[in-house]
């Protein structure tokens, strides 16, 4: 079972899920499901497809937005917040660790124009530091307010 970690009150990142974890995210509450990990990145790694028919299965929304080694395009950033905005209910976005998750996480929360520092904190208290993605944060955040 993969570990849920809580970003906010909406928003959790996850390492790898399976499909039997979508109907414990669906327990929790999860209305959404993003995919941030490229198929085949691994062996065994279950496809989005499979994670996608589970999720619906589930009533759960599903969205694909892979981060592969390539890294973050603005694209996928606005992608993931189009996505978070999309619900009303809990997002559950993971990858292979759940970094690339709360990287994308963290951008899209800079470029709406949250206070650097507090989700620097929140990611810090899921276990994950943004440090890496931290001057592409203050663009975006610094974008968002003109």
């Amino acid at each position: 079972m993969a570990e849920f970690k809580r970003l906010n009150e909406r928003v959790f990142a996850s390492p790898q899920i399976s499909v039997e974890d979508v109907a414990q995210a669906a327990a929790e509450g999860v209305t959404l499901i993003i995919n941030n990990r490229p198929d085949g990145e691994a062996p065994g790694q279950p496809s989005g497809a499979e994670i996608e028919d589970a999720a619906r299965q589930n009533g759960i929304a599903y969205k694909s937005i892979p981060v592969g080694s390539a890294g973050f395009s603005l694209p996928q950033v606005d992608e993931m917040q189009s996505a978070l905005k999309s619900t009303q209910g809990r997002t559950l976005a993971f990858c292979r660790s759940g970094t690339r998750s709360t990287m994308l996480w963290a951008l899209a929360q800079a470029k709406e124009g949250r206070d650097l520092d507090e989700i620097a904190s929140e990611a810090r208290e899921a276990g994950y530091d943004t440090s890496a993605v931290r001057p592409t944060m203050e663009m975006l955040k610094q974008q968002s307010t003109g």
